[in-house]
């Protein structure tokens, strides 16, 4: 036999040793079954795309830009803006010409002291002397600075109180109805109409130049619910004696409060000069006052007698 044939079935068959390739980083895993996707999705998902690739729209920042990418959006939007503007400023223009909000907010320029002081001054007015409304540069000061300027704080809050008292009242005397509360408070309201336009209609009659306008009257008429809370309230805890012991006493207050008040406003150039002119024009106008200040106490008794019983 041969030596190399004895060898080779003496020695065991060493297995023959195969190089496994190296796999790149951008190669993939041989012995891996299927590929491996989840490293691609993450980077195509979790990363961020860049800017001006490939298959990708450049993202621009600039308005320009954001207009180029939507125009009929933008331009919508932009005509919107436009419109929403030009009709703030037409409801604006509207409401100052109906409703003077920059006056209004004169009226209600009041503090606590100035509060207390006015209503002292509603149910007290036999003591006080300087009646004068104070100006500062031809403009009036505001109220919270002189206790003689007319506010609409008072009237508002003691109207919505006057209300809030008759429904009170009613519901004590189990006459309570939200119909006949609101034709309580409609039937004040419609009084208070009335008086302004009396009164415009006969200061125009009489030719008076003052500077009485036409929220100084609703300021200057609604101080009688003042009055008229007080006496309700004293008629629910005293009954009529309370009632009429009350009211009477605001009713003689607001036409002393009233007839102090207007004169300086109707009269005002006799008032000035401090001489009483006898004319007949001065006559009418010192009879519109009284007018006006005797009507306050029949309205208030008028607006309050049925809800004391």
């Amino acid at each position: 036999m041969n030596p190399a044939g004895l060898a080779a079935a003496g020695t065991p068959r060493q297995p023959s040793k195969r190089r496994v390739p190296v796999s790149q980083p951008g190669m993939a895993d041989p012995h891996q079954l299927f590929d491996d996707t989840s490293s691609a999705q993450s980077r195509g998902y979790g990363a961020q795309r860049v800017p001006g690739g490939l298959g990708y729209p450049a993202a621009s920042t600039s308005p320009q830009g954001a207009f180029l990418a939507d125009p009929v959006s933008n331009m919508a939007m932009a005509y919107g803006s436009s419109l929403a503007a030009q009709g703030k400023e037409l409801v604006d223009k509207n409401i100052d010409r109906f409703i003077p909000v920059t006056k209004l907010k004169y009226y209600f320029a009041v503090d606590t002291m100035y509060v207390g002081k006015k209503l002292g001054l509603l149910v007290f007015p036999y003591l006080h002397q300087d009646w004068e409304v104070q100006y500062q540069q031809d403009t009036p000061v505001a109220p919270r600075f002189d206790v003689n300027a007319p506010d609409l704080y008072i009237p508002a809050m003691a109207f919505i109180t006057y209300v809030l008292v008759a429904g009170l009242a009613l519901g004590t005397q189990d006459r309570f109805s939200p119909d006949l509360l609101g034709l309580q408070a409609s039937s004040a309201l419609a009084w208070l109409t009335l008086e302004v336009l009396a009164i415009l209609l006969s200061l125009y009659l009489v030719t008076v130049n003052t500077d009485l306008s036409t929220i100084d009257l609703v300021a200057f008429l609604g101080y009688k619910y003042v009055g008229m809370i007080g006496g309700v309230l004293m008629g629910l805890l005293f009954g009529k004696i309370g009632y009429y012991l009350v009211l009477g006493w605001c009713c003689v207050s607001i036409f002393v409060f009233m007839i102090r008040t207007l004169r300086l406003k109707i009269l005002a150039e006799a008032a000035a000069e401090g001489i009483p002119v006898r004319g007949a024009r001065n006559q009418l106008r010192m009879y519109l006052t009284m007018a006006v200040a005797a009507a306050q106490p029949l309205l208030m008794y008028w607006l309050t007698f049925h809800l004391v019983r």
